[in-house]
């Protein structure tokens, strides 16, 4: 059909809307409450916000173009006199009763709200004193600050909670001014489904949703005497941190972080990919014993093991399929073997009591901190791991202390909890977990060199993906998803008999770790995460050492400590349970 914008003629498919339309002519018209992530599926355009309204030749009313399909002969203007007036009236009354407290709040900078009210030129509020303010309690959990007082009613969150991520702990309720997005079953995310991936931290254009901070926590602690502070960062951190100091999407910043960590006053800089390298000798070790038993003919073994390392995806399956807690590997997360080894190896290695250590992690993940605060991870009520930031707070942490990122020299991690193989690294993306099991059991299993280090097969940024890996006659069946909507089809059809593996990975973030919501914001864009994922791939390639299992300081860890994998200590730190959340 054709249609004409602005004077400019264009043929558009049948169901095209007036912003997808006025896009492909390069026609900007401001959006808010729009919410396109093509490679997820979504368009969300609820036409809540009326800031992309248009003129429509022969309409009475004005049209928002988010949500207003073409017809034949259309004729549109989306900048007259109108048009400009009606976006800056709308604008001026959501900023009515929205509070002012842009100097404090912690999405200033970064607030598509606050952007959209420079756009359009707003530099007084007319009838301010008139408006109704709302006065919502924050709703305050471990990983996710609720501060209704900022909603704008976008509707974002309740679009990646509910259909990207199918877990459904957002909905919107009541009407006119009482109109709010609220938890589904209570009135706070601790109580509802909620599994703190955070995905909704990442679209919410105010400060409405937003990650608990605990950046002047760790500050405190760097600045007291008595305490030995020991920071971890995350394979995915080294691929997205430089983002928030002007670099390019994919630039690895490994070295420049560790010198970071450094000058921000921590007492030992570690990597959690040494953790990630432990994780997979109790993960491929377990994998291994249930295959050994299967093969056996044990009917009681349970088939396929799931991955463990995403903690929102631990929340999924506790509140979602508790059915099939038995499932799981019981290895922890890397984060948490790195806290209990701290906490117990290290401590005592350099004559710190476990009460004096403090250990930080610089996670991607929002769910982190959540995990941190789990009591099956506490001893005596001290946790294994006190706080976890997320790369934008680590971002904030380094500007705050002047440090110039880009012109720091590459430095190496502290030993002997900072060394680590490519396997681990590539724990930050999609396929990446397994990818680095299958390494390590393919040569225990087979006492054998593999004859190629690189599983192509288990790459990719589909959202659910399956491969055949070869061990030697034995065809190991895995299976791969990514984002916990598409985690919950390969669960169903796992439980309804409709798919057969022996082992799958699971994360919750789209594209995984380096999709998290503490990583940069990168607003739905497919390119971002593919430029960090190949980042990772990069260093994977440039290690020395490629398997997990082939870490000198892991063997030495097995033969001062742990004695080796699934041994009595191992077991006791390095692994956990599962526990059906009480919410449905």
């Amino acid at each position: 059909m054709n249609v004409v914008i602005d004077n400019k003629a264009i043929e558009v498919a049948e169901s095209t809307t007036i912003l997808d339309a006025a896009e492909t002519l390069g026609i900007h018209i401001p959006t808010l409450c729009h919410l396109k992530l093509p490679h997820l599926g979504v368009n969300n355009c609820p036409a809540g916000c009326r800031i992309c309204v248009v003129e429509v030749e022969g309409r009475r009313n004005l049209a928002p173009a988010c949500a207003t399909k073409c017809t034949e002969g259309m004729k549109i203007t989306t900048s007259s006199i109108r048009v400009m007036n009606a976006r800056k009236t709308v604008m001026q009354m959501i900023l009515s009763d929205h509070p002012k407290d842009c100097l404090t709040c912690s999405k200033s900078g970064n607030c598509d709200l606050q952007a959209m009210a420079t756009r359009l030129g707003i530099r007084h509020i007319p009838g301010e004193k008139y408006a109704k303010m709302s006065s919502y309690n924050p709703d305050t959990s471990p990983s996710v600050i609720r501060d209704m007082d900022k909603c704008i009613l976008c509707r974002r969150c309740e679009t990646m909670c509910n259909e990207v991520q199918s877990v459904g702990a957002l909905h919107a309720a009541y009407r006119g001014f009482d109109a709010i997005v609220t938890p589904a079953f209570e009135q706070n995310l601790e109580k509802s489904t909620c599994t703190f991936c955070g995905q909704c931290v990442a679209v919410c254009p105010t400060g409405a949703l937003t990650e608990f901070d605990s950046t002047a926590k760790v500050v405190r602690m760097l600045a007291n005497p008595a305490k030995t502070v020991v920071v971890q960062a995350a394979p995915a951190v080294r691929a997205a941190l430089g983002e928030e100091f002007g670099m390019k999407p994919g630039t690895l910043v490994t070295g420049k972080l560790a010198a970071a960590l450094r000058r921000l006053g921590f007492d030992y800089v570690f990597d959690t990919d040494f953790a990630a390298d432990l994780t997979i000798m109790e993960e491929g070790a377990e994998l291994l014993d249930r295959l050994k038993k299967h093969l056996a003919g044990d009917k009681t073994v349970r088939l396929p093991m799931l991955t463990s390392c995403c903690p929102a995806w631990v929340n999924f399956i506790e509140t979602y399929f508790s059915d099939m807690l038995d499932v799981p590997s019981t290895a922890r997360s890397p984060q948490q073997m790195f806290g209990s080894i701290a906490k117990n190896y290290f401590a005592a290695k350099i004559g710190v009591k476990r009460e004096e250590m403090v250990v930080v992690s610089v996670m991607p993940c929002l769910a982190k901190k959540y995990e941190c605060a789990r009591d099956e991870f506490k001893v005596k009520g001290n946790p294994d791991v006190d706080f976890s930031i997320s790369t934008r707070e680590l971002a904030h942490l380094i500007k705050e202390a002047n440090i110039n990122l880009a012109e720091l020299p590459d430095e190496d991690f502290d030993s002997p909890l900072g060394s680590s193989t490519g396997a681990a690294v590539i724990f930050g993306t999609t396929g990446g977990v397994i990818e680095a099991a299958v390494r390590t059991a393919y040569e225990l299993h087979l006492k054998k060199t593999l004859p190629k280090v690189d599983f192509e097969q288990l790459r990719g940024m589909e959202g659910i993906r399956s491969a055949t890996v070869d061990f030697d006659g034995l065809e190991l069946r895995i299976g791969i998803a990514h984002g916990l909507g598409n985690a919950r089809k390969l669960l169903e059809d796992v439980r309804n008999g409709k798919q057969t593996f022996h082992a799958i990975e699971i994360m919750a973030c789209p594209g995984g770790c380096i999709g998290g919501a503490g990583q940069p914001l990168h607003h739905g864009n497919e390119s971002v995460l593919e430029a960090r994922a190949a980042a990772l791939y990069r260093e994977d390639k440039s290690k020395s050492l490629r398997k997990s299992h082939e870490n000198p300081d892991i063997i030495r860890l097995y033969n001062e400590y742990l004695g080796k994998p699934l041994s009595h200590r191992s077991h006791e730190l390095l692994h956990t349970s599962y526990h059906k959340k009480g919410v449905l």
